[in-house]
């Protein structure tokens, strides 16, 4: 148990460039529902995956990697990875990003959110992973000047399963989905972007968003990312896309033909989808968030 512990706090991705610079609790003890703190299990690697995949799985104690710009602009990004609810993917769908959003001046913080192992029937796959994002969005509010953030320009980068967690934080307005807990919950937990990259099963029986997920005309501006071919279908974005459109509130959407889904930061052989962080560079600078705060 030593040993994977620590591999999850210092195994870094041949893709990232440096270390996380600090690792930061979510919650002031155990976290809404929870009777454990343990941080999670590094599940083995597999052969096939070059360089290798990180999955962590029986997390009970969210805890946020932060990864500063050495020239901050202003602008933060909260990371939640994928996974399938039941691990999370901070490598290939997080840390990965840092090289690329660093060097725009933003600042990224990559979240180990709680995984499924204990979730109740009933009870949201995305529910506890939410929780765990609103807290984090307000914690680097409540401590914004530290890392010379400006707190009107934090945005989501949500992957897969963290996609959908994201879809649903980008629309739930100031609706936490816990009880305060300190002085910290007084900050707002609203993203001022997001960036939703093959959001995970955001639609219902029906072919239509799942019920959480409600564009109003105050939601952010958003930049999505999908595949044709990916199973979970590209049909989701394209619903939040038309919402965000119809509404008049800035967004953009990328449907590449194929590249099927978990790619991650990473390329894909006979596909363009990994071109998708050059199309979100454009969009960011667009929107003055990969701008200078003073510009």
């Amino acid at each position: 148990m030593l040993i994977k512990s620590l591999l999850i706090v210092f195994c870094v991705s041949p893709l990232t460039s440096t270390l996380a610079e600090e690792r930061i609790y979510v919650w002031p003890k155990h976290a809404p529902g929870e009777t454990s703190l343990a941080e999670g299990e590094l599940q083995p690697f597999r052969s096939n995956e070059k360089p290798p995949v990180e999955r962590v799985e029986k997390i009970r104690r969210p805890v946020l990697n932060v990864y500063p710009a050495s020239q901050p602009n202003g602008t933060a990004i909260l990371a939640i990875p994928g996974g399938g609810f039941g691990k999370v993917v901070p490598n290939k769908e997080g840390s990965e990003a840092a090289k690329w959003l660093n060097e725009l001046g933003i600042t990224l913080f990559v979240l180990k959110y709680r995984t499924s192992e204990v979730t109740p029937d009933g009870e949201p796959l995305w529910k506890r992973p939410l929780q765990d994002a609103q807290r984090s969005l307000r914690i680097i509010r409540a401590r914004a000047t530290e890392w010379s953030i400006n707190p009107d320009r934090i945005g989501v980068l949500g992957f897969s399963a963290g996609g959908q967690v994201g879809a649903v934080l980008h629309t739930a307005e100031e609706n936490a989905a816990y009880e305060s807990q300190d002085v910290i919950d007084q900050h707002s937990c609203k993203p001022n972007f997001s960036l939703l990259i093959y959001p995970w099963k955001i639609l219902d029986g029906n072919s239509e968003l799942i019920a959480p997920i409600q564009v109003q005309r105050t939601t952010p501006p958003a930049f999505l990312v999908h595949t044709h071919d990916d199973r979970s279908s590209s049909v989701g974005s394209v619903l939040i896309y038309a919402q965000l459109r119809k509404l008049g509130i800035p967004a953009e959407l990328h449907v590449y033909q194929n590249g099927g889904h978990g790619y991650g930061m990473r390329a894909v052989p006979g596909s363009d989808v990994g071109s998708w962080p050059e199309r979100a560079t454009t969009w960011l600078r667009l929107n003055r968030w990969a701008d200078r705060a003073d510009d």
